[in-house]
């Protein structure tokens, strides 16, 4: 996983500049997120693989995949991951591009997983205290997931705030194991 996003950085920067110099990072942001599933398709990793397959042809095939949704420096990165064999880090690439584009727009991605479903009132509570933490417009996606017994885990970018139960329950076995 590391190594996967120390190759895919250059690529997620250089991206970024581009997007941000075309004014097109939304437009970008569509064609990594489209690349991405393409790449992780199972008969097109096959044929990435294949070496009767030469990259001009993989890259044609990508392109007329992407259709109308290919910008034409879109055109020439899709060309470049392939050249370079960096087909396979294309997810971890929009991943990079993604928490770029949102920092440069003063925001921040915050996903809570909470034992129970989450009401208006805690959501709205945990964006202001998100916010203010980070300094930023919070975008907030909520899921459920009762195996933590109770309490939430709150994830932005690398920053974890594990508060549940089952954290808890772990913290403190630990302890009593030392």
């Amino acid at each position: 996983m590391a190594a996967r996003a120390t190759l895919a950085r250059p690529y997620a920067k250089a991206a970024f500049e581009q997007a941000r110099g075309e004014d097109k990072a939304k437009e970008w942001s569509g064609l990594l997120e489209l690349l991405s599933v393409i790449s992780s398709d199972p008969l097109i990793r096959r044929v990435a693989r294949n070496p009767r397959v030469s990259t001009d042809q993989l890259a044609g095939l990508i392109m007329e995949l992407c259709a109308d949704r290919l910008l034409p420096t879109g055109r020439n990165f899709v060309q470049l991951l392939v050249d370079a064999g960096r087909l396979e880090a294309v997810t971890e690439i929009r991943l990079q591009f993604e928490k770029r584009r949102l920092q440069a727009e003063g925001r921040a991605n915050v996903e809570v997983t909470a034992a129970f479903e989450l009401d208006d009132g805690q959501r709205n509570r945990i964006r202001e205290l998100m916010a203010r933490r980070l300094g930023r417009e919070i975008t907030l996606s909520s899921t459920v997931d009762k195996s933590l017994i109770g309490g939430a885990i709150i994830r932005s970018g690398d920053s974890v705030i594990d508060a549940s139960v089952r954290g808890r329950l772990r913290v403190l076995g630990n302890q009593l194991s030392d």
